[in-house]
């Protein structure tokens, strides 16, 4: 039986990305393991970039906004000095310049990026302009001009500085680029820098522990050759695969009963004259904890179908 046409094999795999390949790359890697036909993937990383990669399967890519919108951390070295056309080591090196600047100035820079700032996109990027990615436009050597936008760094710590390299770890908002931090800090200390380094650590719920490599699975496909350990291969690949309910373990949950499951699944309002907190819940399925969806708790206590599996 084809993995794909098991409707329970919806759920997330957590990938390691490996450095030197897209995330659409790493995503067709997996889907040609797994077999699977509806697949996706949340929050690129770049080539260079390694660490989570959330791949969704199945009725899970439903829930795929929850995953972008979350917060995300990220560990990064920069090489102060040096300043690149995209912003990392895939590309020629623009200028550079002599780094003076000592290791308190550069902490007490960190500190200044703290909290909402503003941020343009690096031409060398997925967002589209006229249903163009940007990149291709920099690879023409076209540049568009770019609109600032708000994101928001909620830690920014010092590891520490060596030479011309500095490390650090980075939480931050949906739509943060790191290259362009890296290039505002390095702007900032008035000698340029780039991103040597970038390993993503965390993406909403998940991280970096609950990680599986491609090297990993291609163990098992290439165990799975014969015939006899076909079966194995289907039973191994799915114990990787987390929940769809995962993905709101720190939100409340919310138990329905009886009618009230049969109208949430048919999207309709529910009175929850119990529940005084509002905000967004998981519902499940109060006999057997069957994950069921997403709603919103209104002020009135009513429950409101947001997204439902």
């Amino acid at each position: 039986m084809a993995y794909q046409n098991n409707k329970n094999n919806s759920g997330i795999l957590l990938l390691d990305k490996p450095k030197g390949i897209s995330s659409n790359c790493a995503l067709q890697h997996v889907k040609k393991i797994f077999c699977a036909s509806k697949t996706g993937y949340t929050g690129s990383l770049d080539p260079l970039a390694t660490g989570v990669l959330p791949i969704l399967f199945g009725n899970a890519t439903k829930f795929s906004k929850y995953l972008t919108n979350s917060v995300k951390k990220y560990h990064v070295i920069a090489k102060l000095g040096v300043v690149t056309a995209t912003g990392d080591l895939s590309s020629e090196v623009i200028y550079t310049n002599s780094v003076y600047v000592k290791t308190n100035d550069i902490i007490n820079i960190l500190n200044k990026f703290i909290g909402k700032i503003k941020q343009i996109p690096p031409m060398f990027s997925a967002i589209k302009y006229y249903g163009i990615p940007l990149y291709r436009y920099a690879r023409l050597g076209i540049v568009i001009s770019r609109y600032p936008r708000t994101v928001i760094i909620y830690q920014l710590n010092f590891i520490k500085r060596v030479d011309k390299f500095l490390e650090f770890t980075v939480l931050c908002s949906k739509g943060t680029y790191i290259r362009s931090l890296v290039y505002d800090i390095g702007k900032f200390l008035k000698c340029g820098a780039h991103v040597v380094f970038l390993r993503r650590l965390k993406v909403g719920p998940y991280d970096s522990s609950q990680l599986v490599n491609l090297t990993n699975l291609y163990f098992i496909e290439n165990k799975s050759i014969k015939q006899t350990y076909r079966f194995y291969k289907y039973k191994m690949l799915k114990t990787f695969l987390l929940p769809v309910s995962s993905i709101f373990s720190q939100y409340p949950k919310i138990k329905l009963f009886n009618e009230d499951v049969n109208n949430f699944k048919k999207n309709l309002c529910i009175s929850l004259f119990l529940f005084s907190k509002n905000g967004l819940v998981q519902v499940v399925a109060g006999i057997n904890n069957m994950f069921l969806g997403v709603g919103q708790i209104n002020k009135l206590g009513l429950l409101i179908p947001e997204c439902i599996l």
